[in-house]
């Protein structure tokens, strides 16, 4: 991969002008602003793209723009039709490759080399693109090659990462990960340590850090505030300071912490939570040095979750002003998007609620027709499965009515499900083609776009695959 990646940087020296196109999640917004980092420091002309997917007419009218194509955390669903560009993704590539070699890694070579040769994924070389490298990881590998003097964008890829959930499997990262931690931390940029994996460590108060925890919740606790504080005040941990002002997770003595933490350990063990549950709570968490401690750039988790508000409502570019640097107009806006996500969320969780979750023999489902924006389909099926509201040992499918009048559908599934032999990916790839749509994803998270009124049919296919992919490890 590395060799590939020197390859890909000896052509970008060459060119002058370039389009770069990425995704508009975390992921797509590190990777497309490490791309453009990357042209800046050389000097050349660029132009950077958001979109949510790609389709033939959209790779058709990109490709008579005239400039070289970077596509970034997106393209491997597309190389085959792409030519000659750049791509710097992690999802599974859609390769022209006989169906007897399908898995044979020279055959997708073979047939990526046949696409273009400036292709770097993970998959391609024997890495698992859902936890081994992230398309930010993938952009950031040509950086580095580019110049070890871009190795301060290893922070972005590890937002990137982050934000992708490459750490949801094992709780750490793995894989070409690894190695870009170990460049950021050389480079002064990344740090790392074990602690509590709660969204919100140096930002929320103690309490709503609990009170909204998700992943995982808290029986009795998440979702209910006041319980949370009698939680706290019960096994002694005072809420404010001397100041009288809230205190924060980052806040407590290292004897809270273990407190509190043993405390929920305890709370869960109680509920029935099973080991590897349990151990959940206690993850890798990932610093960037550089940014101010007790801000929301600070935890690689928050930053992406940052970015994520700004991609998923259509605003890419404030993102990238962001990670590009800008402390100020840009990243007050940033804020701002951040504070109407949250909002937004628990207002559709509460729609969801109402609804109620339906059941279709193996799988689960809510369908959010034009109230639930698309953007945020795929965030609100994964935070119903793992704040209670649906059941944890089914994938849950979730569907919203897109601006064009087709069906997005986002799904969902846990570590253990995937461990059975689930692929999401799959099941949104296949189903998706057999109903005259498209989409593809990751083994424990995906997306699809089908024609509107197919969802039965898309529910009766997806049911299907889920009993003959999890009846093989069974």
């Amino acid at each position: 991969m590395w060799k590939r990646s020197r390859k890909i940087a000896e052509r970008i020296k060459k060119e002058n002008d370039f389009l770069i196109v990425t995704h508009i999640d975390a992921d797509g917004i590190t990777a497309g602003s490490i791309a453009a980092e990357t042209l800046r420091n050389l000097g050349k002309d660029f132009e950077i793209r958001f979109l949510k997917q790609l389709d033939p007419l959209t790779v058709q009218s990109l490709k008579e723009d005239g400039r070289l194509l970077w596509f970034t955390d997106l393209g491997s669903g597309s190389a085959n039709m792409i030519g000659d560009a750049i791509i710097t993704d992690h999802h599974e590539p859609v390769l022209e490759v006989p169906k007897e070699k399908r898995g044979d890694i020279l055959a997708y070579a073979d047939a990526v080399g046949k696409a273009t040769e400036y292709h770097l994924n993970p998959h391609l070389f024997g890495y698992n693109g859902s936890t081994d490298l992230s398309g930010a990881g993938a952009a950031f590998m040509v950086a580095y090659s580019v110049s070890k003097k871009n190795a301060y964008l290893s922070a972005l890829a590890i937002v990137g990462a982050v934000g992708d959930m490459q750490a949801l499997k094992t709780g750490r990262l793995e894989g070409l990960n690894r190695e870009i931690l170990d460049i950021g931390k050389k480079a002064g940029v990344l740090e790392w340590k074990m602690d509590i994996s709660l969204y919100g460590r140096e930002t929320r108060e103690i309490h709503r850090m609990l009170h909204y925890a998700s992943e995982p919740p808290f029986p009795g606790i998440s979702g209910d505030e006041e319980a949370a504080i009698a939680f706290l005040l019960e096994i002694g941990i005072d809420l404010k300071d001397d100041r009288g002002e809230w205190r924060r997770w980052t806040d407590l003595a290292d004897w809270e912490r273990k407190r509190v933490i043993n405390s929920l350990i305890n709370l869960m063990l109680d509920s029935g939570y099973d080991a590897k549950e349990v151990r959940s709570l206690i993850s890798e968490v990932y610093l960037l040095t550089k940014e101010e401690e007790g801000t929301v750039l600070h935890d690689a988790k928050e930053f992406s979750t940052l970015l994520n508000s700004c991609g998923r409502y259509g605003f890419g570019d404030i993102g990238y002003r962001v990670c590009a640097g800008d402390r100020g107009e840009y990243f007050e806006k940033a804020m701002s998007l951040l504070q109407g996500h949250r909002k937004m969320l628990v207002e559709m969780l509460g729609f969801i609620k109402d609804g109620g979750i339906r059941e279709y023999g193996s799988i689960q489902y809510f369908h959010g027709g034009d109230s639930i924006p698309e953007e945020i389909t795929g965030t609100l099926a994964g935070m119903t499965l793992s704040s209670g509201m649906a059941r944890n040992d089914m994938p849950i499918f979730a569907f919203t009515t897109k601006d064009d009048g087709n069906i997005k559908v986002s799904g969902r599934a846990t570590q253990s499900m995937v461990n059975k032999g689930l692929r999401l990916d799959e099941i949104m790839n296949r189903a998706s083609e057999r109903l005259g749509g498209a989409g593809g994803g990751h083994d424990i998270a995906a997306g699809a776009t089908i024609p509107q009124g197919s969802e039965d049919a898309f529910l009766k296919i997806a049911d299907e695959m889920v009993r003959k992919q999890m009846k093989k490890t069974n």
